[in-house]
């Protein structure tokens, strides 16, 4: 018999049908046994009772166990319905079941609140759980919505090297390969050179991509291997233009996270983010004014922003003009990289500027610096050596427009889209100075 999906099972109400599960909850209750059954498209109970031959292999069963399950699609009784849950209403008589992968016993309850290294050290098992299920629904919507919108905004996507031979942030800790003949080679902290030069050939693309971090750094948004969401774009007048484009991007986002993963959010215990028309912006003088007015704190002289004033912010946005986002621009020339754009009109600061998202920041951009001679002395200001940036060179000096764009970490904008604590939840495989596949934490502390 063909395998019918989950999702389908209502369409066939008495009628004999198979489906390829995985038991999620198993309940042997004596003469009868309860299962809660999923697959990719959703849950159904399915119960044994009247069939001694079918009940046997049914109490060997254990949550995990893959199964091959014949019966007949019933109604339930009125008073067994449950309308808040998907198939509520219907359950499976099975008469039936073939076991393809019997499952030992889990080492943690499926439903237990688990401590950090646990979670990461079981990630083949611990990926199987509603909530986590959960993080990684919204994680893949985000992405696509990402693709859908710039796609249709005229973007071009492309695949930007990992293998590069030089730093495009000029000074980023980065992890050497040692293979090339003769020549220094690195993992990538950004394909942000390479975005640039992507402008003159489709004058708007994106990518999607890992990028590398060597950084000493272990805190709960810091990884050494980011999933990044880069955008550039051709023609712009200036970094506002930059801004317009990210503002309807994340309100795209934010707006069919809301639509498609609504369980997912509930089951989260979260809304779906404040997104208006137009995001709050504040350049980092009128940020840093507002926090001195608000907290009493002086940091008016401060280059950037702190964590503490990152939350503030989000706030402060949130409380007072309906948004979970908020943009912070010119920061201070001396503090952002030699392809970002000066303000004519106030050469100590830049056309730059970050967003910040539920008292993150979730992504840096704003105008580049497209003409070859002025780029040739920002990086000679850097204290970098023009020479060695030889190849990105040749598309500013054979012409390119006025361009600009961002970069943004997947795994943050996903932790920030569910308020999960630590970006590493939001990562399917988190690497960091500690763990690559490998488990940390005792077998026996499974549970706080």
């Amino acid at each position: 018999m063909e395998r019918t999906l989950i999702e389908s099972l209502r369409e066939h109400k008495g009628r004999e049908i198979s489906i390829g599960a995985v038991v999620d909850v198993m309940r042997d209750q004596g003469k009868m046994a309860f299962f809660d059954f999923r697959d990719r498209t959703g849950k159904v109970q399915g119960v044994v009772f009247g069939k001694p031959e079918v009940l046997e292999v049914a109490k060997t069963l254990s949550p995990e166990s893959v199964v091959s399950v014949m019966g007949i699609v019933n109604e339930r009784p009125e008073k067994m319905v449950n309308a808040d849950v998907q198939n509520g209403d219907i359950e499976i008589e099975i008469t039936g079941i073939e076991i393809l992968s019997k499952a030992d016993t889990l080492p943690f309850d499926s439903d237990a609140e688990l401590k950090l290294d646990t979670l990461l050290d079981y990630r083949p098992l611990t990926l199987r759980r509603e909530r986590e299920r959960a993080i990684f629904k919204v994680q893949h919507t985000i992405l696509k919505a990402y693709r859908d919108f710039l796609t249709s905004e005229g973007f071009t996507e492309f695949q930007a090297p990992k293998l590069v031979g030089g730093d495009a942030e000029g000074g980023a800790e980065v992890f050497k390969v040692d293979y090339f003949y003769d020549k220094d080679a690195f993992l990538a902290t950004s394909p942000q050179l390479y975005k640039q030069i992507m402008v003159g050939v489709f004058e708007r693309v994106f990518s999607v991509g890992a990028t590398f971090r060597a950084e000493k750094s272990a805190t709960t948004r810091h990884l050494s291997e980011i999933s990044m969401l880069d955008l550039e774009m051709g023609f712009i007048k200036d970094h506002t233009d930059v801004i317009g484009m990210v503002t309807k991007l994340m309100r795209y986002i934010s707006e069919t996270v809301a639509k498609e993963c609504a369980e997912e959010l509930k089951i989260a215990e979260v809304d779906a983010p404040l997104a208006p028309e137009e995001f709050p912006v504040f350049t980092l003088r009128e940020a840093q004014e507002l926090i001195k007015k608000e907290t009493g704190e002086d940091k008016t002289n401060e280059p950037d922003l702190e964590p503490e004033d990152e939350r503030f912010l989000c706030e402060y946005a949130k409380e007072n003009l309906n948004s979970d986002f908020v943009f912070v621009t010119h920061f201070p020339t001396s503090k952002r990289p030699f392809y970002t754009h000066v303000d004519p009109e106030n050469p100590e600061y830049t056309r730059s500027f970050d967003l910040l998202f539920r008292g993150l920041e979730m992504c840096s951009g704003g105008q580049r610096v497209h003409d070859y001679n002025t780029l040739i002395e920002r990086i000679k200001e850097k204290g970098l050596d023009p020479e060695k940036f030889d190849f990105y060179l040749q598309a500013f000096k054979y012409g390119i427009p006025p361009h600009g764009g961002i970069g943004m970490g997947l795994e943050r904008l996903t932790a920030k889209m569910l308020n999960v604590a630590n970006v590493k939840e939001a990562t399917l495989f988190p690497r960091d100075m500690h763990r690559i596949d490998t488990r940390l934490s005792k077998e026996d502390d499974t549970m706080d």
